[in-house]
């Protein structure tokens, strides 16, 4: 029992440590827009849900308070679109690895006006449904958290191949720059010298003609 509960910790503390959960709340005036960016690797699920906040309560929500909303790739690929709505959500697996940006759009108002939005983006295991998991398996509580913490070792080593990849590229990265730097170095060099020889040539051939040597 003490084993069981101590991975039951384990996959709390690792679920917290490699997946991402952002519910935020910010405000957004008329006209303007705001972006979240949101760093995912290739084959992460993600969901997340917006709505704009009632300023009245028990009143039905003013016309104004509309939001037009993209999710997009670093790419420039579209996963999510919906315009001038309450309220939504989305869900989708990322394609390619990379900054994934979730865009709010408030339409131009006079008076302006400002929009409360909350905002609740989930990527990696935090995406995962476990409510659902548990009904369609019929699981019960410790091997639905065995299965959390089997999903929580398996994004963590996906997240450490992200990160070996990440650091190969930007290896790569820097010994292209350090040989292109190299090659200036003896460009910036060479002309340097051909041009002190020039002048050293110009120079003899100012004095020969001269006869002053």
């Amino acid at each position: 029992m003490v084993e069981l509960r101590l991975l039951v910790a384990a996959a709390v503390i690792l679920g917290f440590l490699f997946s991402t959960s952002q519910s935020i709340r910010f405000e957004l005036q008329s006209g303007h827009t705001k972006c979240i960016v949101e760093d995912m690797k290739a084959n992460a699920m993600t969901v997340g849900k917006y709505s704009v906040v009632n300023p009245d309560e028990g009143q039905p929500l003013p016309p104004s308070h509309k939001l037009t909303v993209r999710v997009t790739s670093s790419y420039g690929n579209s996963h999510h679109y919906s315009e001038l709505v309450e309220s939504g959500q989305f869900a989708f697996q990322a394609v390619e690895a990379g900054d994934y940006m979730a865009c709010f759009w408030a339409p131009d108002h006079k008076p302006p006006t400002t929009l409360t939005i909350e905002f609740d983006w989930k990527t990696g295991v935090a995406a995962k449904d476990w409510s659902n998991v548990a009904k369609k398996g019929s699981v019960d509580v410790m091997e639905l958290e065995l299965k959390k913490l089997f999903d929580t070792v398996t994004s963590i080593h996906e997240e450490m191949t992200y990160l070996r990849e990440r650091e190969e590229e930007m290896q790569d990265l820097n010994i292209a720059t350090n040989s292109k730097m190299a090659w200036l170095s003896f460009l910036s060099l060479f002309i340097c010298l051909s041009v002190a020889g020039l002048q050293w040539w110009h120079l003899k051939t100012f004095f020969q003609k001269k006869k002053l040597i």
